[in-house]
C-alpha cells in the first residue's frame, strides 16, 4: 500500500512540475523581455544625462509630472513593491497590469533627469503586474494567483540582475522576516532562470564584478580553513553594514512621513521640494556621481560601485552621501528601486572599511555589496547566494558572516514596508507579539 502510495505521489509532483513550468513560461517570456527592454532603455537615458547636465535642473517638474500621473492613471499602483507583498499574503483588488508601463515611464523619466534611485523596484514590479494579468487570464484559484506573483518577482529580479538563483530565493525570502514557505519553491526558480535567458537572448549584457582577493587560510578548527583575524574584521564590517542599512530604512521613511504631514493638502510640492533638494545636495558636493544609479561613472574614475572595488576608487563619505541621496528621490516621491543605490552604499563602505583596518578592498567591497542589501531587505539566504552568483564561491564563508550579522544588526525596519514579520531576529516570538508589530508599522 505504502509503495503504490508512493508511486502515485512521485506522479502527482511530475504533473505539479509540469503545470507550472507551462503557467511560468509565459511570465518568463513577457516578464524577461520587458527588463530587456527597460535595462537597455535605463542605459540610453543615463547616457542622455551624461550628456546634458542641464536636464537635472527640471528635476523638480518631473517630480510634479510623476505625481499627477500615479494620482489620475496610477491609482493603486503608487503603493509599488509593498502592493505585490501585501496581494501575495492576503488577495484583495489584485496588482493592476497599469502599473507595469507606469513604472517603466517614471523610473526612465527619474533616472534621465537626476533621481538617484535602483532598478530592482521597477522590475519586481512590472513582474508582479504581468503574472497577475496571466494568472486572471489563465483563470487561476487565489492560491495559485499568490504563486504567479511570488514566479513574478522572482523573474524581475533574476533578470534585472542575471542571478537566477538569487531571484528565485528573494521572493520566497523577502515576505516575511524569518520565514520562508517552499510552496513557490519551483515555479520561483523555474521562471526566474528562464526569465534571465530570454533577458540575455536579446543581448543585454550584466556587469561584472570580480573580487581577485584570495585572503590566507589558516586551520582554527578541523576541516574550516580561514583567515581568523580576517573573520572579526568581517563581523565588524556586518555590524556597520547592517546600521547602515537601518539607517537608509529609517531615514527615508522619516522623509516620507514628514513630507506627507507638511504637504497634507498639496501633495504635489513633496516630489517639487525633493527635486531642489537632489540640485543643492548635487551643488554642495560638487560633483553628479551620486545620481542615477551610480553602477558606473561619467568620468572613468568617477564615484561608481565599480571604483569601489579599487584602492582610491570612492572617499570616506560616499556611502553616506549616496544614502542622503537615494533617500530623498524615494522618499519623496521619484520611482525606481533601492536595491542598486544599496550596492553603491554597501560597496562604497566596504572600501573605506578595508582602509581602516587594513583589509582586502575589493573582498570588502563586495561584502558591503550584499551584507546593506541583505540588511535592508531581511534577505540573508538570497544575498549570500547572490554573492556567490556575482563574484564567485570561494569566499562563500565570509559572505555569509557579513550577510548574516548585517540582518541582525539591521533590526525590523526595512526598505518594504509590507513585508511582515514572522519571528523576531532575537528569537522565536509568541504570534500575537509578532502581528502586534507589524500593526505598528
Amino acid at each position: 500500500m505504502n509503495k503504490v502510495k508512493s508511486k502515485f505521489e512521485q506522479i502527482g509532483i511530475g504533473i505539479h512540475l509540469l503545470k507550472w513550468t507551462i503557467l511560468v513560461a509565459p511570465i518568463a517570456i513577457t516578464v524577461g523581455s520587458s527588463v530587456a527592454l527597460f535595462l537597455w532603455l535605463l542605459d540610453e537615458v543615463t547616457q542622455l544625462r551624461w550628456g546634458h547636465e542641464w536636464l537635472l535642473y527640471l528635476l523638480p517638474m518631473v517630480g510634479v509630472a510623476i505625481h499627477f500621473a500615479y494620482k489620475f492613471a496610477g491609482k493603486n499602483a503608487e503603493a509599488g513593491n509593498n502592493l505585490i507583498v501585501d496581494e501575495i499574503h492576503q488577495p484583495g483588488g489584485g496588482v493592476p497590469v497599469r502599473m507595469a508601463p507606469l513604472v517603466l515611464l517614471t523610473t526612465l523619466v527619474t533616472h534621465l533627469f537626476g533621481g538617484s534611485a535602483g532598478r530592482e523596484g521597477t522590475a519586481v514590479q512590472m513582474g508582479g503586474a504581468l503574472a497577475n494579468l496571466l494568472g486572471r487570464w489563465f483563470r487561476l484559484s487565489k492560491a495559485d494567483i499568490k504563486i504567479m506573483l511570488m514566479a513574478g518577482i522572482a523573474a524581475g529580479f533574476g533578470a534585472v540582475f542575471g542571478t537566477p538563483l538569487t531571484g528565485a530565493v528573494f521572493a520566497l525570502e523577502v515576505l516575511a522576516i524569518g520565514r520562508i514557505k517552499y510552496d513557490a519553491l519551483l515555479p520561483c526558480l523555474i521562471s526566474a532562470v528562464s526569465a534571465d535567458l530570454v533577458c540575455s537572448a536579446w543581448g543585454i549584457h550584466h556587469t561584472h564584478y570580480h573580487i581577485s582577493s584570495t585572503p590566507n587560510a589558516t586551520a582554527i578548527l578541523p576541516y574550516l580553513h580561514c583567515d581568523a583575524p580576517l573573520l572579526v574584521k568581517i563581523t565588524l564590517a556586518g555590524i556597520a553594514f547592517g546600521l547602515t542599512a537601518y539607517g537608509f530604512a529609517t531615514i527615508s521613511h522619516q522623509i516620507k512621513a514628514i513630507s506627507n504631514c507638511f504637504a497634507s493638502r498639496h501633495k504635489w510640492l513633496i516630489p517639487f521640494c525633493g527635486g531642489i533638494a537632489i540640485i543643492l545636495l548635487t551643488l554642495l558636493v560638487g560633483t553628479t556621481d551620486y545620481l542615477g544609479l551610480g553602477v558606473l561613472s561619467k568620468s572613468p574614475n568617477g564615484i561608481s560601485i565599480i571604483n569601489a572595488f579599487h584602492n582610491g576608487g570612492v572617499t570616506s563619505s560616499s556611502w553616506l552621501w549616496k544614502l542622503v541621496f537615494t533617500a530623498v528621490t524615494l522618499g519623496t516621491g521619484f520611482k525606481g528601486g533601492e536595491v542598486t543605490p544599496l550596492f553603491f552604499m554597501g560597496a562604497a563602505l566596504g572600501n573605506t572599511f578595508a582602509l581602516l583596518c587594513g583589509a582586502p578592498v575589493d573582498l570588502f567591497a563586495g561584502l558591503g555589496f550584499i551584507a546593506v542589501f541583505a540588511g535592508a531587505t531581511s534577505t540573508p539566504l538570497a544575498c549570500t547566494l547572490m554573492g556567490v552568483e556575482l563574484f564567485g564561491g570561494e569566499n562563500i564563508l565570509y559572505y555569509a558572516i557579513a550577510c548574516f550579522t548585517a540582518y541582525y544588526f539591521s533590526g525590523h525596519t526595512g526598505v518594504y514596508s509590507a513585508q511582515r514579520v514572522a519571528v523576531y531576529k532575537t528569537g522565536p516570538q509568541a504570534d500575537e507579539t509578532a502581528e502586534h508589530l507589524q500593526r505598528l508599522k
